[in-house]
């Protein structure tokens, strides 16, 4: 509703300070068309709106304004007591501080609210562990959120995928957990940079304060960062055909290959499959382990590997 929209963009302003009618519109998940119409009848209303121009503009509420209008509906009320994951809650060391803050949330609530609570904490849990627990060492993450809060330089001793570490001094922006994995985004050299806590073998914390940037926006930059990390990624396609009897098991296969189409069964009732990998090494391990129930068609190299590997594992169990 319109309504619930104004009050959204008179909400976001207010907390925010300002905004760029691309983000609010992006927020908001309309049209900047649409922002435009919401602001003049914000205006109308009475609502000291303003639109500054240029590169750092935006709009913005007159200074000083605020508004009441800050009842929760239930259902808002509802998400603010969705449990979070308590694996990440460890990892920074703040769960008793979010079992008390949850604890004072639910007594300033009404009782017919507090059973509503209850039941949710019931019906919806988030678990961001793996199966497997994982190993992955974030003891530095302590020292990172200090220097974050505190906007303080570090100096770090980092290693590299290649195994090799090197020093360098950064100033930590935030901190983003993918699944378990952490990472520290930081500027390095005057470029932002994301480095794995697990990656990280010691931290200093220095006394030097760095300036933040003004418009950094951590989920914006992490977003645009992952997708381009994505794009960069080599892609090797493969076709296939496949045996009826594990057509069912490749939709289970992502962590490893992706399924990009199947076909219509050939006159054998096999099922023609376009595949992609990293790597043609990738590949071949993938389609060798499905042994006599998969066909390569294209490209002839893979089949090629494929038969190395298995020449290599015949020589191996002579």
């Amino acid at each position: 509703m319109r309504a619930d929209r104004l009050l959204s963009i008179l909400l976001l302003l207010q907390n925010q300070g300002k905004m760029t009618t691309k983000a609010l519109a992006k927020e908001l998940e309309v049209t900047e068309r649409t922002i435009h119409r919401d602001m003049e009848a914000l205006s109308v209303a009475g609502i000291p709106v303003l639109a500054e121009r240029g590169k750092h503009g935006g709009w913005r509420l007159v200074d000083q304004y605020r508004t009441k209008l800050t009842g929760l509906k239930d259902s808002e009320l509802k998400t603010l007591f969705l449990s979070p994951s308590f694996q990440l809650l460890s990892d920074l060391g703040i769960t008793k501080d979010w079992k008390e803050a949850r604890q004072k949330l639910l007594a300033a609530l009404p009782n017919t609210l507090q059973t509503q609570t209850d039941n949710l904490w019931n019906r919806i849990h988030i678990d961001t562990d793996t199966w497997r627990q994982s190993s992955q060492e974030t003891t530095a993450l302590g020292l990172l959120q200090q220097a974050i809060w505190e906007e303080r330089k570090i100096k770090i001793a980092y290693e590299k995928a290649n195994k090799e570490t090197s020093e360098r001094t950064v100033e930590p922006l935030g901190l983003v957990a993918k699944g378990r994995t952490w990472y520290v985004i930081a500027v390095s050299n005057k470029d932002i940079k994301n480095f794995r806590v697990s990656r990280i073998k010691s931290v200093e914390l220095l006394n030097e304060v760095f300036i933040r940037p003004a418009d950094f926006q951590l989920a914006e930059y992490w977003a645009e960062s992952k997708l381009n990390f994505v794009q960069s990624l080599p892609v090797y396609e493969v076709e296939v055909v496949a045996s009826p009897a594990i057509i069912q098991r490749l939709t289970f296969s992502g962590r490893f290959a992706q399924v990009m189409s199947t076909g219509a069964p050939n006159e054998n009732g096999w099922f023609p499959v376009k595949l992609t990998f990293d790597t043609e090494q990738e590949a071949a391990s993938y389609i060798i382990g499905f042994g006599d129930q998969m066909k390569i068609v294209y490209p002839t190299s893979v089949i090629e590997s494929v038969k190395e590997i298995a020449e290599s594992a015949l020589f191996l169990y002579k």
